[in-house]
């Protein structure tokens, strides 16, 4: 047998014993984060890579995508419209916190300020290593930086949240339940071949292609055209599998080593961030009329697959949480980066 073949049916085995221990130990969001923990510690311990082609992590989440946008109703736009200006008052505060503190910290550790900063950013990784290579920053630790980031919040915020709003029933650990009033399968099904193509066809051309064009199309044809049927829970599960697999492989141990004592240090800037985004959703449910699991989940930094995963569990909107934390994804994405090469560049001009 090919030797990619046994090494893709050895990843997705371990993926599988990871997603289905977290389920039977019901730990949040168990089918991402038990695939992603085995993969990682896997690949640590044994020095051998994992295989997983990106055809089927794309895979993944283009079917979270397409199951994301079955929650959109028409209401949904109507709702998070008064939210926006709110919103991203909470999110700018968020990030001015992220540049304050990863500043702060150069004072004591030999990092500079530049590759400080966009490895603190809540945002993309590939997005804030692209933006800060053009600032000559080091890539290489702000990607491990950023690897801290997102294993905090990964292992962090749903935890918190499905522990806090959770009735304490074993179900916490499911984490996928059906959309209410679902329409069964039919010729309806075929209309998802539309988002799920420009899925594939965009993916590289818009960030975040893969799940937000899927997810965007899936909530318009929905709303316009014709109820759709919801996605059946063993693909469901398969897709949360592909996708934990996929950032597990991304994380290796190798990367965190070469950050070295710095790592423990951004990872304490991660969890003060995640403190502080529960401060700013907590003052945006007071200010608005979102519910406090909804509000925490929407200015929680990231990332959108998880956040919303964790909204279906604990009673929140994940359609305002989709379109909530997309929002904070275009601001990151279109503002930041030229605004953080103004202010640095400004900053070496008159130093």
């Amino acid at each position: 047998m090919n030797r990619n073949i046994l090494r893709f049916i050895e990843t997705v085995l371990i993926g599988i014993a990871g997603g289905a221990l977290f389920a039977y130990l019901a730990l949040p969001l168990p089918w991402v984060l038990g695939p992603l923990a085995f993969v990682m510690i896997w690949q640590g311990f044994t020095k051998r890579n994992a295989f997983w082609p990106e055809p089927v992590k794309n895979g993944g989440f283009l079917t979270l995508g397409l199951y994301f946008g079955l929650y959109f109703t028409a209401s949904t736009f109507a709702t998070v419209v008064p939210y926006l200006i709110p919103y991203i008052s909470a999110t700018l505060l968020l990030i001015l916190s992220s540049i304050v503190l990863a500043t702060a910290v150069t004072r004591w550790i030999n990092v500079d300020k530049i590759t400080s900063v966009f490895g603190s950013i809540p945002g993309g990784l590939s997005e804030m290593a692209i933006a800060s290579e053009a600032m000559k920053a080091n890539t290489s630790l702000v990607v491990i930086f950023q690897t801290v980031r997102l294993i905090a919040v990964l292992f962090t915020v749903p935890f918190i949240i499905i522990y806090a709003f959770s009735d304490g029933s074993s179900r916490q650990g499911a984490g996928m339940p059906l959309h209410d009033g679902a329409v069964p399968w039919g010729p309806e099904a075929l209309w998802l071949v539309i988002p799920a193509a420009a899925g594939i066809l965009f993916k590289d051309r818009i960030p975040a292609g893969i799940v937000i064009l899927p997810l965007m199309l899936t909530a318009l044809i929905n709303i316009t055209v014709t109820s759709l049927p919801s996605l059946p829970v063993l693909v469901l599960i398969a897709a949360q599998i592909a996708v934990g697999i996929g950032l597990g492989k991304r994380i290796s141990f190798e990367d965190l080593k070469l950050g070295g004592k710095y790592c423990l240090v951004y990872f304490g800037i991660a969890v003060s961030l995640i403190g502080i985004s529960f401060a700013l959703g907590a003052g945006l449910a007071q200010m608005t009329t979102l519910n406090l699991a909804t509000a925490l989940l929407s200015v929680a930094p990231g990332g959108l697959v998880e956040m919303v995963l964790t909204a279906s569990v604990v009673g929140g909107d994940p359609a305002v949480v989709s379109a909530l934390q997309l929002t904070r994804l275009l601001v990151i994405i279109v503002l930041v980066p030229p605004a953080l090469k103004w202010y640095f560049r400004r900053s070496l001009q008159t130093s």
